[in-house]
Protein backbone atom coordinates (compact mmCIF):
# COMPACT_ATOMS: atom_id res chain seq x y z
CA UNK A 1 0.00 0.00 0.00
CA UNK A 2 1.43 3.51 -1.22
CA UNK A 3 1.98 5.38 2.30
CA UNK A 4 1.15 8.73 0.03
CA UNK A 5 -2.56 6.73 -0.19
CA UNK A 6 -2.79 6.49 3.40
CA UNK A 7 -1.95 10.40 3.80
CA UNK A 8 -4.41 11.30 1.47
CA UNK A 9 -7.08 9.12 2.88
CA UNK A 10 -6.44 10.27 6.96
CA UNK A 11 -5.99 14.00 5.33
CA UNK A 12 -9.56 13.63 3.86
CA UNK A 13 -11.43 12.48 6.39
CA UNK A 14 -10.22 14.35 9.14
CA UNK A 15 -11.33 17.86 6.41
CA UNK A 16 -14.53 15.68 6.48
CA UNK A 17 -14.98 15.75 10.07
CA UNK A 18 -13.72 19.18 10.18
CA UNK A 19 -15.70 20.75 7.53
CA UNK A 20 -18.84 18.84 9.04
CA UNK A 21 -18.55 20.21 12.58
CA UNK A 22 -17.98 23.95 10.84
CA UNK A 23 -21.21 23.16 9.05
CA UNK A 24 -22.69 22.49 12.03
CA UNK A 25 -21.42 25.83 13.52
CA UNK A 26 -22.89 27.42 10.96
CA UNK A 27 -26.13 25.83 11.32
CA UNK A 28 -26.35 27.26 15.09
CA UNK A 29 -25.09 30.37 14.97
CA UNK A 30 -27.24 33.02 15.77
CA UNK A 31 -24.88 35.38 13.72
CA UNK A 32 -25.74 35.40 9.98
CA UNK A 33 -26.77 39.07 9.78
CA UNK A 34 -25.95 41.61 12.48
CA UNK A 35 -27.19 44.75 12.85
CA UNK A 36 -26.17 48.14 14.71
CA UNK A 37 -27.79 51.68 14.89
CA UNK A 38 -26.45 55.19 16.24
CA UNK A 39 -30.02 55.57 17.50
CA UNK A 40 -29.33 52.56 20.06
CA UNK A 41 -25.63 52.26 20.70
CA UNK A 42 -26.32 49.96 23.75
CA UNK A 43 -28.32 47.29 21.41
CA UNK A 44 -27.42 45.33 18.15
CA UNK A 45 -29.15 42.78 16.80
CA UNK A 46 -28.58 39.52 15.10
CA UNK A 47 -30.45 37.38 12.65
CA UNK A 48 -30.00 33.65 12.38
CA UNK A 49 -31.34 30.50 10.67
CA UNK A 50 -33.91 29.49 13.79
CA UNK A 51 -34.72 33.38 15.44
CA UNK A 52 -33.29 36.32 15.95
CA UNK A 53 -31.52 38.10 18.83
CA UNK A 54 -30.37 41.05 20.98
CA UNK A 55 -27.40 41.64 21.91
CA UNK A 56 -27.16 44.14 25.10
CA UNK A 57 -24.43 46.86 26.26
CA UNK A 58 -23.57 44.58 29.03
CA UNK A 59 -23.53 41.27 26.94
CA UNK A 60 -27.34 39.94 27.69
CA UNK A 61 -28.04 37.87 24.34
CA UNK A 62 -32.19 37.61 24.17
CA UNK A 63 -33.25 35.45 21.51
CA UNK A 64 -36.44 34.49 19.60
CA UNK A 65 -37.56 31.54 17.49
CA UNK A 66 -39.26 32.59 14.33
CA UNK A 67 -42.65 31.72 14.79
CA UNK A 68 -43.58 29.18 11.85
CA UNK A 69 -41.34 27.85 9.14
CA UNK A 70 -43.77 29.04 6.51
CA UNK A 71 -44.13 32.26 7.34
CA UNK A 72 -40.06 32.65 6.81
CA UNK A 73 -38.48 34.99 4.56
CA UNK A 74 -37.79 32.62 1.62
CA UNK A 75 -33.65 33.37 1.42
CA UNK A 76 -33.72 31.96 5.41
CA UNK A 77 -35.99 29.34 4.78
CA UNK A 78 -34.00 28.30 1.45
CA UNK A 79 -30.90 28.60 3.89
CA UNK A 80 -32.03 26.69 6.56
CA UNK A 81 -33.32 23.93 4.61
CA UNK A 82 -29.93 23.61 2.39
CA UNK A 83 -28.01 23.76 5.84
CA UNK A 84 -29.52 20.46 7.07
CA UNK A 85 -29.27 19.34 3.75
CA UNK A 86 -25.92 19.60 4.03
CA UNK A 87 -25.09 18.19 7.34
CA UNK A 88 -26.91 14.83 6.39
CA UNK A 89 -25.01 14.33 3.48
CA UNK A 90 -21.76 15.61 4.61
CA UNK A 91 -22.50 12.91 7.85
CA UNK A 92 -23.26 10.49 5.07
CA UNK A 93 -19.83 10.93 3.63
CA UNK A 94 -18.08 10.55 6.63
CA UNK A 95 -19.81 7.22 7.27
CA UNK A 96 -18.88 5.98 3.86
CA UNK A 97 -16.03 7.31 3.71
CA UNK A 98 -14.25 5.55 7.15
CA UNK A 99 -14.91 2.09 6.26
CA UNK A 100 -13.01 2.77 2.95
CA UNK A 101 -9.46 3.71 4.51
CA UNK A 102 -7.11 0.90 4.40
CA UNK A 103 -6.36 1.78 8.03
CA UNK A 104 -10.15 0.14 8.99
CA UNK A 105 -9.35 -3.74 8.03
CA UNK A 106 -12.98 -4.70 6.82
CA UNK A 107 -12.01 -7.15 4.15
CA UNK A 108 -13.22 -10.87 4.63
CA UNK A 109 -12.15 -13.84 3.34
CA UNK A 110 -10.13 -13.45 -0.09
CA UNK A 111 -11.86 -9.93 -0.93
CA UNK A 112 -10.07 -7.31 -2.60
CA UNK A 113 -9.97 -3.12 -2.09
CA UNK A 114 -12.38 -2.71 -5.01
CA UNK A 115 -15.07 -2.58 -2.04
CA UNK A 116 -13.09 0.00 0.20
CA UNK A 117 -12.79 1.92 -3.02
CA UNK A 118 -16.43 1.98 -3.88
CA UNK A 119 -16.91 2.85 -0.48
CA UNK A 120 -14.54 5.84 -0.29
CA UNK A 121 -15.84 6.89 -3.53
CA UNK A 122 -19.08 7.07 -2.28
CA UNK A 123 -17.73 9.04 0.70
CA UNK A 124 -15.64 11.73 -1.48
CA UNK A 125 -18.65 12.10 -4.21
CA UNK A 126 -21.20 12.96 -1.04
CA UNK A 127 -18.21 15.30 0.57
CA UNK A 128 -17.86 17.35 -2.49
CA UNK A 129 -21.59 17.45 -2.71
CA UNK A 130 -22.01 18.59 0.74
CA UNK A 131 -19.42 21.51 0.34
CA UNK A 132 -21.49 22.80 -2.73
CA UNK A 133 -24.70 22.82 -1.17
CA UNK A 134 -23.02 24.67 1.69
CA UNK A 135 -21.90 27.12 -0.55
CA UNK A 136 -25.27 28.45 -2.05
CA UNK A 137 -27.00 29.30 0.89
CA UNK A 138 -24.16 31.86 2.45
CA UNK A 139 -23.43 33.01 -0.89
CA UNK A 140 -26.47 33.45 -1.46
CA UNK A 141 -27.53 35.48 1.75
CA UNK A 142 -24.19 37.22 1.37
CA UNK A 143 -25.03 38.29 -2.40
CA UNK A 144 -28.88 39.73 -0.69
CA UNK A 145 -26.81 41.39 1.78
CA UNK A 146 -24.71 43.21 -0.50
CA UNK A 147 -27.54 44.07 -2.70
CA UNK A 148 -29.66 45.42 -0.30
CA UNK A 149 -26.77 47.13 1.23
CA UNK A 150 -26.04 49.03 -1.22
CA UNK A 151 -29.70 49.85 -2.44
CA UNK A 152 -30.08 53.29 -3.44
CA UNK A 153 -33.92 53.41 -3.18
CA UNK A 154 -33.73 53.29 0.44
CA UNK A 155 -32.39 56.17 2.48
CA UNK A 156 -28.99 56.40 4.03
CA UNK A 157 -30.66 56.57 7.70
CA UNK A 158 -31.91 53.60 7.53
CA UNK A 159 -29.75 51.07 9.63
CA UNK A 160 -28.21 47.97 7.07
CA UNK A 161 -27.90 44.33 7.51
CA UNK A 162 -24.09 43.48 7.23
CA UNK A 163 -22.29 39.97 7.17
CA UNK A 164 -22.04 38.19 10.94
CA UNK A 165 -19.64 35.66 11.87
CA UNK A 166 -21.52 32.32 10.74
CA UNK A 167 -21.26 33.38 6.88
CA UNK A 168 -17.11 32.94 7.33
CA UNK A 169 -17.77 29.53 9.31
CA UNK A 170 -20.00 28.80 6.10
CA UNK A 171 -17.64 29.61 3.87
CA UNK A 172 -14.30 27.53 5.22
CA UNK A 173 -16.95 24.35 6.10
CA UNK A 174 -18.04 24.52 2.21
CA UNK A 175 -14.05 24.88 1.27
CA UNK A 176 -13.04 22.00 3.59
CA UNK A 177 -15.85 19.72 2.35
CA UNK A 178 -14.76 20.41 -0.93
CA UNK A 179 -10.85 19.77 -0.51
CA UNK A 180 -12.16 16.91 1.85
CA UNK A 181 -13.95 15.32 -1.24
CA UNK A 182 -11.26 15.93 -3.71
CA UNK A 183 -8.95 14.12 -1.56
CA UNK A 184 -10.88 11.02 -1.30
CA UNK A 185 -11.59 10.58 -5.16
CA UNK A 186 -7.90 11.33 -5.43
CA UNK A 187 -6.82 8.41 -3.11
CA UNK A 188 -9.68 5.96 -4.95
CA UNK A 189 -7.74 6.88 -8.23
CA UNK A 190 -4.25 5.73 -6.72
CA UNK A 191 -5.31 3.04 -4.85
CA UNK A 192 -4.26 -0.33 -6.57
CA UNK A 193 -6.60 -3.94 -6.44
CA UNK A 194 -4.59 -5.80 -4.13
CA UNK A 195 -6.00 -8.59 -1.51
CA UNK A 196 -6.75 -7.37 1.81
CA UNK A 197 -4.14 -8.40 4.60
CA UNK A 198 -5.76 -11.30 5.92
CA UNK A 199 -5.06 -13.00 10.05
CA UNK A 200 -1.92 -15.17 9.27
CA UNK A 201 -1.62 -17.90 12.47
CA UNK A 202 2.28 -18.18 13.98
CA UNK A 203 3.40 -21.22 15.97
CA UNK A 204 4.23 -20.90 19.44
CA UNK A 205 6.16 -23.40 21.34
CA UNK A 206 3.35 -26.23 23.13
CA UNK A 207 1.23 -26.35 20.51
CA UNK A 208 -0.70 -23.35 20.68
CA UNK A 209 -1.15 -20.51 17.92
CA UNK A 210 -1.18 -17.09 17.57
CA UNK A 211 -3.80 -15.32 15.05
CA UNK A 212 -1.75 -11.91 13.85
CA UNK A 213 -3.50 -9.56 11.56
CA UNK A 214 -1.29 -7.87 9.04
Amino acid sequence: MDSGVCVLELLGVFFSLSAWLFSLTTTLLSQWLTLSTDLLPAESYELGLWGTCVVQELGVLECRPYDSLLGLPPDIRLARILMCATLATGLMGICFAIPGIYLVNGCKGTETMREKRTLKMMGGVLCFAAGIMGLVPVSYIAHLTVLRFFDESVPDVVPRWEFGQALFWGWTAAFLHIVAGSLLITSCIWLQDVPCPLPEAVPLQGGHSVIICL
